[in-house]
């Protein structure tokens, strides 16, 4: 089980991502125009540099919904391998059967 506080620190950066996602967007649309002129495409990449570093969504990291360990996650699924196996052994996953040999 990971740190309860880093599964909150990654809740605390998916708000932060959601409540700028739109002034984060329009901005990025204006510093990349070709056509606006280059003081005003220089003002939109200041005002993007001066947003909170946690409100990029490169920041976000995947985390299993139930454990919240951050490596071996499945996208499909929302959880870790770890915990697929554990669901599958208990006969939660329908379909599922951990391989024996």
């Amino acid at each position: 089980m990971a740190k309860k506080a880093m599964i909150e620190r990654e809740k605390k950066r998916e708000a932060l991502v959601a409540k700028y996602a739109t002034k984060r967007a329009a901005l990025k649309v204006i510093a990349n125009d070709e056509s606006k002129p280059m003081e005003e495409r220089f003002k939109a990449r200041l005002k993007l540099a001066k947003l909170p570093r946690n409100s990029s969504a490169t920041r976000l990291h995947n985390r299993c919904q139930l454990t919240g360990r951050p490596h071996a996650y499945y996208r499909k699924l929302k959880m870790s391998r770890i915990a697929l196996r554990d669901l599958g052994s208990a006969g939660q996953v329908p379909g599922m059967v951990k391989s024996s040999w």
